[in-house]
Protein backbone atom coordinates (compact mmCIF):
# COMPACT_ATOMS: atom_id res chain seq x y z
CA UNK A 1 0.00 0.00 0.00
CA UNK A 2 1.36 2.98 -0.75
CA UNK A 3 0.45 6.56 0.98
CA UNK A 4 -0.95 9.27 -1.31
CA UNK A 5 -0.93 12.97 -0.83
CA UNK A 6 -2.38 14.74 -3.51
CA UNK A 7 -2.75 18.51 -3.55
CA UNK A 8 -5.86 19.47 -5.86
CA UNK A 9 -8.31 21.60 -6.51
CA UNK A 10 -11.27 22.19 -9.23
CA UNK A 11 -12.07 19.39 -11.61
CA UNK A 12 -8.94 18.45 -12.71
CA UNK A 13 -7.83 18.15 -8.93
CA UNK A 14 -11.09 15.71 -8.37
CA UNK A 15 -10.62 13.75 -11.38
CA UNK A 16 -6.74 12.47 -11.06
CA UNK A 17 -8.37 12.10 -7.15
CA UNK A 18 -10.79 9.85 -8.53
CA UNK A 19 -8.62 7.88 -10.87
CA UNK A 20 -6.24 6.88 -7.91
CA UNK A 21 -9.15 6.70 -5.23
CA UNK A 22 -10.20 3.58 -7.46
CA UNK A 23 -6.35 1.45 -7.31
CA UNK A 24 -6.28 -0.97 -4.34
CA UNK A 25 -2.71 -0.26 -3.75
CA UNK A 26 -2.75 3.48 -3.13
CA UNK A 27 -4.17 5.07 0.33
CA UNK A 28 -5.08 8.25 -0.49
CA UNK A 29 -5.49 11.90 1.22
CA UNK A 30 -6.28 14.87 -0.50
CA UNK A 31 -4.67 18.23 0.69
CA UNK A 32 -8.28 20.46 -1.12
CA UNK A 33 -8.11 24.12 -2.14
CA UNK A 34 -10.39 26.71 0.13
CA UNK A 35 -9.76 29.52 -1.41
CA UNK A 36 -12.90 29.60 -3.46
CA UNK A 37 -15.20 29.30 -0.59
CA UNK A 38 -17.92 32.31 -0.34
CA UNK A 39 -20.85 33.19 1.29
CA UNK A 40 -24.18 33.06 -0.81
CA UNK A 41 -27.73 33.60 0.61
CA UNK A 42 -26.27 33.52 4.33
CA UNK A 43 -24.17 29.93 3.91
CA UNK A 44 -20.69 29.45 3.13
CA UNK A 45 -19.69 27.46 0.11
CA UNK A 46 -16.77 25.11 -0.98
CA UNK A 47 -17.17 24.73 -4.17
CA UNK A 48 -13.19 22.54 -4.51
CA UNK A 49 -14.37 20.68 -1.65
CA UNK A 50 -17.69 20.15 -2.24
CA UNK A 51 -16.56 18.97 -5.39
CA UNK A 52 -14.04 16.64 -4.32
CA UNK A 53 -16.68 15.06 -2.43
CA UNK A 54 -19.57 14.63 -4.92
CA UNK A 55 -16.96 13.38 -7.35
CA UNK A 56 -15.41 10.72 -4.94
CA UNK A 57 -18.64 9.70 -3.36
CA UNK A 58 -20.37 8.58 -6.93
CA UNK A 59 -22.93 11.50 -6.50
CA UNK A 60 -20.98 14.18 -8.98
CA UNK A 61 -22.67 15.30 -12.20
CA UNK A 62 -21.10 14.05 -14.81
CA UNK A 63 -21.24 16.06 -17.47
CA UNK A 64 -20.66 19.32 -15.58
CA UNK A 65 -17.81 17.70 -13.42
CA UNK A 66 -19.37 19.73 -10.21
CA UNK A 67 -22.56 19.64 -8.22
CA UNK A 68 -24.67 16.60 -7.93
CA UNK A 69 -26.43 14.54 -10.51
CA UNK A 70 -30.39 14.56 -10.85
CA UNK A 71 -30.25 18.05 -8.90
CA UNK A 72 -33.59 19.96 -8.51
CA UNK A 73 -33.44 24.07 -8.29
CA UNK A 74 -36.99 24.65 -6.83
CA UNK A 75 -35.14 26.51 -3.54
CA UNK A 76 -33.39 29.03 -6.15
CA UNK A 77 -36.73 29.12 -8.07
CA UNK A 78 -37.90 30.73 -4.88
CA UNK A 79 -35.08 32.98 -4.46
CA UNK A 80 -35.39 34.26 -7.87
CA UNK A 81 -39.10 34.72 -7.26
CA UNK A 82 -38.88 37.36 -4.49
CA UNK A 83 -36.20 39.25 -6.61
CA UNK A 84 -33.21 37.45 -4.75
CA UNK A 85 -30.18 37.23 -7.14
CA UNK A 86 -29.25 33.84 -8.12
CA UNK A 87 -25.81 33.48 -10.18
CA UNK A 88 -24.42 30.88 -8.27
CA UNK A 89 -26.33 27.72 -8.78
CA UNK A 90 -26.56 25.56 -6.01
CA UNK A 91 -28.75 22.92 -6.51
CA UNK A 92 -31.68 21.78 -3.52
CA UNK A 93 -29.59 19.32 -2.29
CA UNK A 94 -26.17 20.86 -2.85
CA UNK A 95 -28.50 23.55 0.03
CA UNK A 96 -28.58 20.94 2.36
CA UNK A 97 -24.72 20.33 2.33
CA UNK A 98 -24.00 24.30 2.99
CA UNK A 99 -26.93 24.33 5.49
CA UNK A 100 -25.31 21.46 7.54
CA UNK A 101 -22.17 23.34 6.88
CA UNK A 102 -22.85 27.06 8.13
CA UNK A 103 -25.04 25.84 10.86
CA UNK A 104 -21.71 23.84 12.38
CA UNK A 105 -19.45 27.12 11.51
CA UNK A 106 -22.15 28.83 13.32
CA UNK A 107 -21.41 26.11 16.13
CA UNK A 108 -17.70 26.64 16.83
CA UNK A 109 -16.35 23.56 14.93
CA UNK A 110 -13.36 23.34 13.32
CA UNK A 111 -13.78 23.06 9.39
CA UNK A 112 -11.45 20.25 9.55
CA UNK A 113 -13.57 18.45 11.39
CA UNK A 114 -16.53 19.38 9.37
CA UNK A 115 -15.09 17.97 6.11
CA UNK A 116 -13.99 14.67 7.71
CA UNK A 117 -17.38 13.64 9.17
CA UNK A 118 -18.87 14.65 5.99
CA UNK A 119 -16.70 12.48 4.29
CA UNK A 120 -17.30 9.63 6.78
CA UNK A 121 -21.05 10.37 6.04
CA UNK A 122 -20.66 10.07 2.26
CA UNK A 123 -18.94 6.75 2.80
CA UNK A 124 -15.20 7.71 1.78
CA UNK A 125 -12.11 5.84 1.69
CA UNK A 126 -10.30 8.71 0.84
CA UNK A 127 -9.12 11.35 3.26
CA UNK A 128 -10.16 15.16 2.14
CA UNK A 129 -8.11 17.77 4.74
CA UNK A 130 -8.20 21.56 4.45
CA UNK A 131 -4.96 22.77 4.29
CA UNK A 132 -5.75 25.73 7.02
CA UNK A 133 -9.15 26.37 9.11
CA UNK A 134 -8.51 29.73 8.38
CA UNK A 135 -10.67 31.87 6.08
CA UNK A 136 -8.50 32.11 2.82
CA UNK A 137 -10.29 33.68 -0.28
CA UNK A 138 -8.62 34.21 -4.18
CA UNK A 139 -9.44 37.73 -5.03
CA UNK A 140 -9.21 38.89 -9.25
CA UNK A 141 -8.44 42.57 -10.18
CA UNK A 142 -10.49 43.09 -13.53
CA UNK A 143 -10.80 46.57 -15.21
CA UNK A 144 -14.37 46.90 -12.90
CA UNK A 145 -12.40 46.46 -9.56
CA UNK A 146 -11.50 43.56 -7.48
CA UNK A 147 -13.95 40.60 -7.60
CA UNK A 148 -14.41 37.48 -5.77
CA UNK A 149 -13.29 34.17 -7.36
CA UNK A 150 -16.63 32.98 -8.02
CA UNK A 151 -18.00 36.08 -9.17
CA UNK A 152 -15.19 35.98 -11.64
CA UNK A 153 -15.11 32.20 -12.73
CA UNK A 154 -19.44 32.21 -12.53
CA UNK A 155 -20.86 35.30 -12.62
CA UNK A 156 -18.93 37.10 -15.34
CA UNK A 157 -17.81 33.36 -17.11
CA UNK A 158 -14.13 34.39 -16.89
CA UNK A 159 -14.58 36.81 -19.49
CA UNK A 160 -12.51 39.86 -18.34
CA UNK A 161 -8.85 40.28 -18.65
CA UNK A 162 -7.43 39.31 -15.10
CA UNK A 163 -4.79 42.15 -14.18
CA UNK A 164 -4.23 41.38 -10.78
CA UNK A 165 -4.52 38.17 -8.01
CA UNK A 166 -4.35 38.20 -3.95
CA UNK A 167 -5.31 35.87 -1.13
CA UNK A 168 -7.50 37.58 1.37
CA UNK A 169 -6.51 35.90 5.07
CA UNK A 170 -3.36 34.43 4.01
CA UNK A 171 -1.02 35.81 6.06
CA UNK A 172 -2.62 35.12 8.97
CA UNK A 173 -3.56 31.93 7.89
CA UNK A 174 -1.60 28.23 9.79
CA UNK A 175 -1.71 24.97 8.37
CA UNK A 176 -3.40 22.22 9.61
CA UNK A 177 -2.53 19.61 11.80
CA UNK A 178 -4.05 17.41 9.32
CA UNK A 179 -2.46 18.57 6.62
CA UNK A 180 1.31 18.76 8.43
CA UNK A 181 0.01 15.03 9.01
CA UNK A 182 -0.81 14.01 5.24
CA UNK A 183 2.72 15.59 4.24
CA UNK A 184 4.99 13.80 6.67
CA UNK A 185 3.56 10.41 6.23
CA UNK A 186 2.97 10.22 2.02
CA UNK A 187 5.15 8.29 0.29
CA UNK A 188 4.41 10.54 -3.09
CA UNK A 189 2.87 13.71 -2.95
CA UNK A 190 1.47 14.87 -6.14
CA UNK A 191 0.14 18.61 -7.32
CA UNK A 192 -2.73 18.01 -9.51
CA UNK A 193 -3.51 19.02 -12.85
CA UNK A 194 -5.23 21.93 -11.47
CA UNK A 195 -4.80 25.84 -12.07
CA UNK A 196 -1.65 26.84 -10.29
CA UNK A 197 -2.59 30.34 -10.01
CA UNK A 198 -6.35 29.98 -7.95
CA UNK A 199 -6.23 26.56 -7.10
CA UNK A 200 -2.19 25.21 -6.09
CA UNK A 201 -0.76 28.52 -4.58
CA UNK A 202 -3.37 29.48 -2.16
CA UNK A 203 -2.56 25.86 -0.62
CA UNK A 204 1.03 26.20 -1.26
CA UNK A 205 1.65 29.87 0.14
CA UNK A 206 0.17 29.61 3.42
CA UNK A 207 2.08 29.35 6.41
CA UNK A 208 3.82 26.75 7.16
CA UNK A 209 3.13 24.33 3.86
CA UNK A 210 6.16 24.65 2.16
CA UNK A 211 8.51 24.27 5.00
CA UNK A 212 6.10 21.09 5.60
CA UNK A 213 6.90 19.88 2.27
CA UNK A 214 10.64 20.96 2.56
CA UNK A 215 10.84 18.11 5.66
CA UNK A 216 9.58 15.50 3.28
CA UNK A 217 12.24 13.40 1.53
CA UNK A 218 9.63 11.35 -0.63
CA UNK A 219 9.34 11.97 -4.18
CA UNK A 220 7.02 15.34 -4.95
CA UNK A 221 5.44 15.28 -8.43
CA UNK A 222 3.53 17.61 -10.36
CA UNK A 223 1.19 17.34 -13.30
CA UNK A 224 1.02 20.10 -15.92
CA UNK A 225 -2.76 20.87 -16.44
CA UNK A 226 -2.14 22.61 -19.60
CA UNK A 227 -1.79 20.72 -22.76
CA UNK A 228 -0.59 22.41 -25.87
CA UNK A 229 -0.67 25.47 -24.48
CA UNK A 230 -4.79 24.68 -23.59
CA UNK A 231 -6.82 24.53 -20.59
CA UNK A 232 -9.29 21.57 -21.13
CA UNK A 233 -11.59 22.79 -18.45
CA UNK A 234 -11.31 26.35 -16.94
CA UNK A 235 -9.36 29.69 -17.47
CA UNK A 236 -5.67 28.49 -16.46
CA UNK A 237 -4.61 29.38 -19.81
CA UNK A 238 -5.56 32.83 -20.44
CA UNK A 239 -5.61 33.54 -16.45
CA UNK A 240 -1.64 32.75 -17.02
CA UNK A 241 -1.55 34.69 -20.54
CA UNK A 242 -3.11 37.81 -18.93
CA UNK A 243 -0.53 38.16 -15.67
CA UNK A 244 2.36 37.70 -18.21
CA UNK A 245 3.27 34.02 -17.27
CA UNK A 246 3.73 31.62 -20.17
CA UNK A 247 1.07 29.70 -20.53
CA UNK A 248 1.94 26.19 -21.34
CA UNK A 249 3.68 23.29 -19.49
CA UNK A 250 6.61 25.33 -18.77
CA UNK A 251 4.90 27.98 -17.62
CA UNK A 252 3.12 25.82 -14.86
CA UNK A 253 6.32 23.98 -13.92
CA UNK A 254 7.86 27.56 -13.21
CA UNK A 255 5.65 27.32 -10.05
CA UNK A 256 7.16 24.23 -8.86
CA UNK A 257 10.33 25.09 -8.98
CA UNK A 258 12.40 24.33 -5.97
CA UNK A 259 8.85 22.26 -4.88
CA UNK A 260 8.76 19.38 -7.28
CA UNK A 261 11.44 17.00 -8.78
CA UNK A 262 9.27 15.06 -11.16
CA UNK A 263 6.87 16.38 -13.40
CA UNK A 264 4.21 14.56 -15.65
CA UNK A 265 3.24 16.77 -18.76
CA UNK A 266 1.12 15.45 -22.32
CA UNK A 267 3.50 13.51 -24.62
CA UNK A 268 2.04 16.54 -26.99
CA UNK A 269 4.46 18.91 -25.19
CA UNK A 270 7.82 16.38 -25.18
CA UNK A 271 9.42 19.55 -27.16
CA UNK A 272 9.39 21.50 -23.53
CA UNK A 273 11.28 18.29 -21.79
CA UNK A 274 14.40 20.31 -22.10
CA UNK A 275 13.49 23.83 -20.34
CA UNK A 276 11.52 21.61 -17.32
CA UNK A 277 14.58 19.50 -16.73
CA UNK A 278 16.82 23.02 -16.67
CA UNK A 279 14.07 23.68 -13.61
CA UNK A 280 15.39 20.92 -11.52
CA UNK A 281 12.31 18.50 -12.30
CA UNK A 282 12.46 15.26 -14.12
CA UNK A 283 10.17 15.51 -16.83
CA UNK A 284 8.15 12.46 -17.90
CA UNK A 285 5.17 12.93 -21.10
CA UNK A 286 2.56 10.36 -21.32
CA UNK A 287 -1.50 10.58 -22.80
CA UNK A 288 -2.80 12.83 -19.37
CA UNK A 289 -6.37 13.27 -20.86
CA UNK A 290 -8.61 12.25 -18.34
CA UNK A 291 -12.39 12.06 -20.39
CA UNK A 292 -13.58 9.05 -18.56
CA UNK A 293 -13.16 6.88 -15.52
CA UNK A 294 -10.50 4.70 -17.49
CA UNK A 295 -8.60 7.87 -18.42
CA UNK A 296 -8.40 8.77 -14.66
CA UNK A 297 -7.18 5.43 -13.59
CA UNK A 298 -4.96 5.35 -16.39
CA UNK A 299 -3.21 8.61 -15.31
CA UNK A 300 -2.95 7.72 -11.85
CA UNK A 301 -1.35 4.33 -12.78
CA UNK A 302 1.32 6.25 -15.03
CA UNK A 303 2.45 8.19 -11.66
CA UNK A 304 2.79 5.23 -9.63
CA UNK A 305 4.61 3.49 -12.34
CA UNK A 306 6.61 7.02 -12.30
CA UNK A 307 6.84 6.51 -8.52
CA UNK A 308 7.86 2.73 -8.68
CA UNK A 309 10.60 3.74 -11.30
CA UNK A 310 12.29 6.61 -8.79
CA UNK A 311 11.79 4.28 -5.80
CA UNK A 312 14.30 1.43 -8.05
CA UNK A 313 16.87 3.86 -8.95
CA UNK A 314 17.13 5.68 -5.78
CA UNK A 315 17.39 2.45 -3.87
CA UNK A 316 20.39 1.26 -5.88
Amino acid sequence: MTRVTLLAGGVGGAKLAEGLAEIHEVSLTVIGNVADDEEFHGLWVSPDIDTMLYTLSGRVNRDQGWGLADESNRALEMLNCLGVNTWMFLGDRDFGLHIYRTERLRNGDRPSDIVADISSQFGLNTKIVLPTDSRVQTRVLTDSGWLSFQEYFVRERCQPEVLGLRYDGLETSKITPEAEKALKEAELIIIAPSNPLVSVLPILKIPGFQAALQETAVPILAVSPLISGKALKGPADRMLASLNYRADAVGVANFYENIANYYLMDGNDVKLSDEVSELGMKPYTADILMPDLAGKVRVAQEILEIYQTVNQVESK
